[in-house]
């Protein structure tokens, strides 16, 4: 009851919020979130040969920032992360869902407000297209957090069964995944010219380039069939062109901020540019990823913020933009970033940031400094014999259709060098942004500083869940909304 009080008095709030603006059209948002695209995975960003060419354009035409973090260098959280602006241990999303692992209970409580349940009492249409992970039973669907349609696979799309949902209906099994950039835009177009009357807020959260890896015969360059993921990112690159392009020809532009950014670092295959670590792993690799944003009119072209900022930061800089407050009744996290963006301001509205290992704080960077609290990890449990891995999610031809010529163990994506991973490293991101030399002996004030702050945060965080018993992973097939049909096997 606590909960649906809470919910009227905000929507009762932004109402009136709402009707102060008197007929002044709110701002549209587009969020676009690309899935494990590495640091490096931009021209932009320093890589030497992937074509994005459109994305680099954005970032000369807006603001692009070079410090910036998601809370956990996995899909689900960031992605609660995103749509609450509160990190992964007060949502309580700390782990993936995976229907083929049996992982079913996991998904974003209904008592947290997502973005799109902000903007709704304002007028927003709300579309979600794409990967959700935030739930795929039909209590934690995004039509159950706000948004008015979905359509997408619910979870990663290398977990069985890889399925299209609309809305609360599957529409598409098996699915082709070389289709997906190409059918996810072509549904963000026609959202975005059915409302473009009418403020909205868009969420494209592309299946790329998460393996399988996947690109349509337009992008797809079989005669050079080691360079996949570099196929794969121009056609993510051309789908953000078609969108800028929509918005430009139906006079959207100066009325819509669009944000490029990632869930986490790279796999294999991606790109760092020149960080430790990759996903998965709290090294700077894991967990800094691209941040571009594009407001012509409102953002000054060519701008980089150096300042830390992260993912958490989204959801109150939206809200603040449109005019719905903040909710009152739960801590925020995230800061509003709008200032940054514009050049009113010159340095971060945060103190400090913090990354989570599973459901554990793990790091916190302040300034030019980052600590791990708990150790970062060895990166090579995959380098031993690269040659002997098997994926075991990876394309089967039957349930899980995509290009075979997946990226591999040895096409690590960050350094594998530097000082061996234990507890308390300090690291000057300035100097060694590579994590390459522990400091910690010289700076113990800092280190003192910020383990004070981790301490200060780590009391909200709840004591770990005891761990689940491994299951294995199923090879489940589809065609309903349901999570226990596996194939008949012959008597």
């Amino acid at each position: 009851m606590k909960s649906s009080l809470t919910r009227r008095t905000f929507c009762a709030s932004t109402l009136a919020t709402a009707s102060l603006r008197g007929a002044r059209r709110p701002p549209n948002f587009i969020v676009i979130l690309a899935d494990d695209l590495g640091y490096g995975d931009l021209a932009c960003y320093g890589h030497p040969t992937f074509q994005t060419p459109n994305l680099d354009r954005m970032a000369r035409e807006g603001v692009r920032f070079t410090d910036f973090y998601v809370p956990m260098p996995f899909c689900a959280p960031t992605r609660s992360s995103l749509l609450t602006g509160r990190y992964p241990f007060r949502t309580g999303v700390t782990s993936n869902p995976a229907p083929d692992a049996g992982i079913n209970d996991i998904g974003l409580p209904a008592g947290e407000i997502t973005i799109a349940q902000a903007l709704k009492p304002l007028g927003y249409a709300g579309l979600c297209i794409g990967k959700w992970h935030l739930g795929h039973t039909p209590e934690f669907l995004p039509t159950r957090r706000g948004f008015d349609e979905y359509y997408g696979i619910l979870y990663s799309n290398d977990m069985r069964p890889v399925q299209i949902v609309h809305n609360e209906q599957v529409v598409e099994y098996p699915v082709i995944q070389a289709h997906l950039t190409r059918k996810y835009t072509d549904k963000a177009l026609e959202f975005i010219r059915n409302n473009r009357n009418r403020p909205f807020f868009l969420y494209l959260a592309h299946a790329m380039p998460h393996k399988p890896l996947a690109a349509s015969e337009e992008f797809y360059t079989p005669e050079t069939p080691d360079d996949l993921y570099a196929d794969v990112m121009r056609e993510l690159d051309h789908s953000t062109g078609r969108i800028l392009a929509a918005l430009r020809e139906l006079g959207l532009e100066e009325n819509t901020l669009v944000v490029f950014t990632s869930d986490n670092g790279p796999w294999f295959g991606g790109a760092t540019s020149g960080l430790r670590g990759m996903k998965g792993t709290t090294w700077d690799g894991g967990i800094r990823v691209p941040c571009i944003a594009r407001w012509p009119g409102r953002i000054p072209a060519g701008r980089t913020v150096r300042e830390i900022a992260g993912i958490i930061d989204i959801f109150p800089t939206l809200l603040k933009l449109a005019g719905a407050p903040l909710p009152g009744d739960r801590v925020i996290d995230g800061k509003d970033l709008f200032p940054l963006m514009t050049g009113a301001a010159s340095t971060s509205p945060h103190e400090a940031l913090y990354a989570m290992a599973g459901a554990r704080l793990a790091i916190v960077r302040s300034g030019r400094w980052k600590l791990h609290v708990r150790s970062p990890g060895k990166e090579t449990r995959y380098m031993k014999d690269p040659s002997g891995w098997v994926d075991p999610r990876g394309p089967d031809g039957v349930t899980l259709i995509a290009q075979y010529e997946q990226a591999k163990p040895n096409q690590y994506p960050g350094l594998l060098t530097g000082d061996p991973p234990r507890e308390m490293m300090l690291f000057d991101m300035e100097q060694d942004p590579g994590e390459q030399h522990d400091v910690a002996a010289q700076h113990p004030d800092v280190v003192q500083r910020l383990k004070a702050m981790f301490d200060k945060t780590n009391d909200a965080v709840p004591e770990p869940p005891p761990p689940r018993p491994g299951r294995g992973i199923r090879r489940l097939t589809g065609g309903q909304l349901r999570y226990d049909l596996e194939p008949a096997r012959p008597q």
